[in-house]
């Protein structure tokens, strides 16, 4: 048995694949997608690894398992691996310098929060359930082709009305862009993620949303009454309207100026 010198190409390879397996760790934790990839790469990282020992009939045998395996695994797992590049996608906030390129160089328009946080304050008193989705730079397309379109200016009595119970917009999601409401009916991604049992379908909507975009992510209960924010994969509940329009005005300001590098980190 011949043995292939390892080459500088090979080294490159691997520490690409190393470099995919963290991406793909940071953007889909939580899911079935990383363990589903995960596996792809460990076999090819096997084949790579025969191939330099020059083990003929053991690489051809993981040469066709890839070459079929992979395209059956996509098959098979096809609800996984689509979540995975939605994550991919619209977490734009880890892949800024592409965002970079291709801005216009325009500031984007701020959003109003008052009469979100208003809207919020008397739907709660009624216990009217809400979702509202507050766009930042992650691209919500994908959400919001599913929906029904719309193109209005943000007010209160607008939001009491799409969510209001014998509406026919009134499930689902609304996505805010800006100063208009662009979408609603919009459906979310739940969560996969390990959350209280006493969560429900709305909060982990709302969670499963935040952990593949940057949006903000605003939930009133139809149990409770209780408002709450979801961002970053994090939910915060129980907000009074205050504290609801404080955590909003500082998630947005800290969305719409160059962050810090202690920022980042946290």
């Amino acid at each position: 048995m011949g043995f292939v010198p390892f080459s500088f190409i090979d080294a490159i390879d691997i520490l690409l694949v190393a470099l995919i397996m963290y991406l793909i760790y940071r953007t889909t934790k939580g899911t079935n997608a990383p363990y589903i990839l995960s596996g792809i790469i460990a076999v090819y990282l096997l084949w790579v690894v025969v191939r330099t020992l020059n083990m003929e009939l053991l690489s051809t045998i993981l040469g066709q398992l890839i070459s079929v395996g992979t395209i059956a695994l996509i098959i098979v797992f096809q609800p996984e691996l689509r979540r995975f590049l939605q994550m991919i996608g619209m977490r734009q906030k880890q892949f800024n310098f592409i965002t970079r390129i291709f801005s216009a160089g325009e500031d984007p328009i701020q959003t109003n929060v008052a009469p979100i946080v208003t809207a919020c304050r008397e739907m709660a008193a009624t216990r009217t359930g809400a979702l509202i989705i507050i766009g930042q730079q992650s691209d919500l397309r994908l959400i919001t082709e599913g929906g029904i379109a719309l193109d209005a200016r943000v007010s209160t009595s607008l939001l009491k009305n799409i969510f209001f119970k014998n509406a026919p917009l009134h499930d689902g999601a609304v996505v805010i862009e800006g100063d208009r409401i662009v979408a609603a009916k919009c459906i979310l991604p739940v969560t996969q993620s390990d959350v209280p049992k006493d969560y429900g379908t709305r909060h982990r909507a709302a969670i499963g949303m935040s952990e593949i975009s940057d949006a903000i992510i605003v939930i009133v209960s139809e149990e409770t009454g209780g408002i709450s924010v979801a961002k970053d994969g994090e939910l915060r509940r129980n907000l009074d309207p205050a504290r609801l329009q404080q955590t909003l005005q500082r998630y947005l300001a800290i969305g719409h100026r160059k962050r810090t590098k202690q920022e980042v980190a946290e």
